[in-house]
């Protein structure tokens, strides 16, 4: 039986009319690296400051390395490494100022640690002496999450760590966590990019303060129910609607310039359907059958009833 690292029992949270988190459970083992997919607004942020102890829970319980986020809170901000999603250290002190300040804060140095935030440290060394509000995206998410090793944390909580940065950086970013976790660091990450599910151990969709599914992103797209097709044509605006008054078609979603199309019956007809869209006017039209991906599945879920 996994070591838990974090233990979620039944936790609600409101915000005056606003239900942020609705009754929500959940398990993390030690060492996993383990992801929250969804929107803006879903619950993600508020999960991680009740998780870090910045926030208290309504109802229910939780729990950080065996540690009652209430009555032990001062345990597991000694613990824990926090990243939130809005870029929070001082701007106007330079990288080297940031790091010592929070090394300082824990009873630690950055000599002391160096080699446990080096792979990352590395990358913006040369920029030590340049103010934090000076930095790149790139440069300021990597500061981030070396000001949150930086006193040695047992788990890390990063908040949307890769929301605004660019594809280069976002890839980096996630090579850096891969490292942390062969280290033995439980780590919990949020995320609106349904791409980077594919790079966590097990994923939890959450949407509107529930849990929709927990499960490996492969177990997740093995049970997604439907047949898919992937459809191109000129104009993708005229095509979403049309597509949807066609006989049999359970959903449909734009997926950049293409639509995926979801149907029940696994026996589609693709001639009836191109001939259909040429009726419609269509041109250039293109279908193909496509393997479902963890966002299909999320917008499934999130139309089932």
């Amino acid at each position: 039986m996994p070591v838990k690292s974090v233990h979620v029992q039944q936790v609600t949270k409101r915000f005056g009319e606003t239900l942020a988190l609705d009754d929500i459970s959940f398990d993390v083992a030690r060492g996993e690296l383990f992801g929250f997919i969804g929107p803006d607004g879903a619950g993600k942020t508020t999960l991680f400051r009740i998780l870090t102890t910045l926030l208290l829970a309504d109802t229910g319980t939780c729990s950080v390395e065996g540690h009652d986020v209430v009555k032990d809170y001062k345990k597991i901000r000694k613990i824990s490494g926090y990243m939130p999603g809005k870029f929070s250290l001082y701007q106007d002190l330079t990288v080297e100022e940031n790091l010592n300040f929070f090394a300082t804060i824990f009873g630690t140095t950055l000599e002391e640690n160096y080699d446990l935030i080096k792979d990352i440290y590395r990358q913006i060394e040369p920029f030590k002496t340049r103010k934090a509000g000076k930095l790149s995206g790139g440069m300021k998410q990597k500061l981030a999450l070396s000001c949150a090793m930086i006193h040695k944390p047992d788990i890390l909580f990063l908040d949307e760590p890769t929301t605004g940065v660019d594809a280069v950086s976002r890839l980096e970013f996630w090579e850096m966590l891969k490292r942390l976790k062969e280290a033995g660091i439980t780590i919990l990450v949020s995320t609106p990019y349904m791409d980077e599910a594919s790079l966590c151990d097990r994923v939890a969709l959450i949407q509107n303060g529930r849990i929709m599914t927990i499960s490996t992103p492969i177990e997740i797209i093995h049970h997604y129910p439907l047949s898919l097709l992937s459809v191109k044509a000129g104009d993708i605006y005229k095509l979403l609607g049309e597509l949807r008054s066609y006989p049999g078609v359970h959903s449909v979603f734009a997926f950049g310039q293409t639509a995926h199309v979801a149907f029940h019956d696994k026996n589609i007809d693709t001639g009836d359907l191109s001939d259909f869209l040429v009726k419609m006017q269509h041109k250039s039209v293109e279908i193909s059958p496509v393997e479902a991906t963890i966002e299909d599945c999320f917008m499934e879920l999130m139309t089932a009833p």
